[in-house]
C-alpha cells in the first residue's frame, strides 16, 4: 500500500485530499499541530467508511516534531510514497511593504516556507525509497512574480509582503528541489489550489474545497513519469492549469 502524509490535513482543502486520497488506496498520516484535532479528522473519516488513516502529531515550526514524525512513520512503514506540504499561515493582514511589523513576516516564512524545508529535508530519505515519490508543495497564485507584474491580471491588486512573498520563496525552492531530482523518480511540483472557500479567507473565495482539493490531489497521484519542477493552478484553467511563475 502506498502511504502519504499530508501536513495541516485535520481540516479544509488538508482533510479533503486526506479522504480523497484514502478512497483511491494510500494510507495517509494526517499531520496535525494538534493531535487532538488529527484524531478527530481521522474519526470523522473513518465514519464516513474509511480505514486508511492515522492522525500524526506534526508542527512544521518544530524540529522536535518534525523528528518524532519522521521517526514514527519510518518505523512503521519504512518508506513514503507521497509528501504534501500543506500546512501554511496567512499573517496578520494588512501587508504592506513600507510598513508590516517583520515579526509578521518571520511568522509566516517559518510556516510557509522554512517549515516546508524542515519537512521535505526530514522526509526525503523516505521519499528516496519509494519507487515513484512525490512531493508537492501547496503554493498560491499570490507568488507570482509574472502575474504580480500584469496589470490584467484579477489579482493584481492583492500585493501581500507577507504571505505572498512567502509562496515565491516557496516556488523557488520548488524548482531547486526538482532541479536537484531531475535525475531521481521523484516528482517536485508547486501546486495552486486556487482562491477557494476556506476560513483562511473567511470563505470569500469562489472555489469549491472538495473541488481544489481534487485539483491539487491529481499532482499527489502522478507516476514517475509525470512533470516536475512545475506550478500549477487551479485558477487557470483555460492556460491548461499552468501558471507563470
Amino acid at each position: 500500500m502506498k502511504t502519504a502524509l499530508i501536513t495541516g490535513a485535520n481540516k479544509s482543502i488538508g482533510f479533503e485530499m486526506a479522504r480523497i486520497l484514502a478512497k483511491q488506496g494510500y494510507f495517509v498520516y494526517i499531520g496535525s499541530r494538534d493531535l487532538n484535532r488529527g484524531q478527530q479528522a481521522v474519526d470523522q473519516l473513518k465514519a464516513d467508511g474509511l480505514t486508511t488513516l492515522e492522525a500524526v502529531q506534526l508542527d512544521v515550526t518544530d524540529k522536535a516534531s518534525i523528528t518524532a514524525a519522521q521517526q514514527y512513520i519510518n518505523q512503521k512503514d519504512g518508506k513514503l510514497d507521497v509528501l504534501v506540504n500543506n500546512a501554511g499561515i496567512p499573517g496578520a493582514f494588512p501587508q504592506l511593504a513600507e510598513s508590516v511589523d517583520v515579526a509578521v513576516i518571520r511568522e509566516v516564512y517559518n510556516t510557509n516556507f522554512f517549515g516546508v524545508i524542515e519537512v521535505t529535508q526530514a522526509f526525503l530519505p523516505l521519499i528516496r525509497k519509494s519507487e515513484a515519490g512525490v512531493i508537492v508543495n501547496v503554493t498560491s497564485g499570490l507568488g507570482s512574480l509574472t502575474l504580480h507584474s500584469d496589470p490584467s491580471w484579477p489579482y493584481y491588486n492583492v500585493k501581500s509582503a507577507a504571505y505572498g512573498t512567502s509562496k515565491t520563496a516557496l516556488n523557488a525552492y520548488t524548482v531547486v528541489l526538482a532541479h536537484e531530482l531531475r535525475e531521481t523518480p521523484i516528482r517536485v511540483n508547486a501546486v495552486d489550489p486556487g482562491y477557494t472557500a476556506t476560513d483562511f479567507n473567511q470563505h470569500s473565495g469562489p472555489l469549491k474545497v472538495e473541488d481544489s482539493a481534487a485539483f491539487v490531489a491529481q499532482y499527489a497521484v502522478i507516476g514517475p513519469d509525470g512533470p516536475t519542477g512545475k506550478f500549477f493552478s487551479h485558477d487557470r484553467q483555460a492556460e491548461g492549469n499552468e501558471s507563470p511563475w
